[in-house]
């Protein structure tokens, strides 16, 4: 885990020589200064882990040549998807790095109607390719050798018309009637976090409709910032692998 740590998107295999993508070996060589020979561990989101060694370093390109493939996960038994309304500056990037951390399997962003920022389009696509990449750059420094997806934005109302598929779906509110601690243990997890302004009034009943239990991790009302990380940290230590339960599959 000491080894510098880097994500390729292409299909890694046992004695290959790839060159590094262009941010990595950027960053291998400028930021880290890593000299040839320089050991370092390649992941390409697949599944388990790759020793590799800094082969040469030339003007445009750094080559590494791959080594022994590992069959390390470091995945929670508690799949969480995190269903977040957009925030605005960088509160989403933040949100993303410290939940990928805390294990997230699948974060959904969502525009809401109290987002402050507003995307569609290319600025939308481009958006959720820089987020992907906090995602990626997070599991670098986390050890995760899976990558969680960012799904497509979209409205969400509509993302609410998606069929739950056993998960167990929550909302916080501080005035709800049931703790987060009383639900019975759960292995797959919904969670809805609303933007600076919380969910509105009418998106909190149709979340209600289609499944959505209120719960509530104290009396204290938290930022769009704090509420899902709060709510990941909890659900992995009541139920997950703060716990010590591991996916290694």
């Amino acid at each position: 885990m000491n080894q510098p740590r880097f994500y390729c998107r292409e299909a890694l295999s046992p004695g290959a020589h790839i060159d590094l993508p262009e941010p990595v070996a950027r960053h291998a060589v400028r930021v880290l200064r890593l000299p040839p020979g320089a050991a370092v561990v390649l992941f390409d989101g697949r599944g388990g882990e790759y020793e590799a060694r800094i082969e040469r370093i030339e003007r445009d390109r750094v080559v590494a040549a791959l080594g022994a493939w590992h069959d390390i996960e470091r995945e929670s038994g508690l799949a969480v998807t995190l269903i977040q309304a957009v925030q605005a500056g960088e509160k989403m990037d933040y949100t993303v790095q410290k939940a990928v951390e805390l294990g997230v399997s699948q974060i959904v962003p969502v525009d809401s109607r109290r987002s402050v920022t507003r995307l569609a389009g290319e600025r939308a696509a481009r958006r959720v390719a820089h987020w992907q990449g906090v995602a990626a750059a997070a599991c670098e420094q986390c050890g995760r050798n899976q990558v969680p997806p960012l799904a497509p934005l979209e409205r969400l109302e509509n993302w609410l018309a998606r069929p739950a598929n056993g998960a167990l779906r929550l909302i916080l509110a501080p005035d709800a009637e049931q703790a987060l601690v009383d639900l019975s243990p759960a292995e797959n997890v919904q969670l809805l976090i609303g933007a600076e302004g919380g969910l509105d009034p009418q998106e909190i009943v149709a979340a209600r409709q289609v499944g959505f239990t209120a719960v509530k991790m104290g009396p204290r009302i938290l930022r769009t910032e704090t509420a899902g990380l709060a709510a990941l940290a909890a659900l992995q230590a009541l139920w997950g692998d703060f716990r010590g339960r591991v996916n290694h599959v």
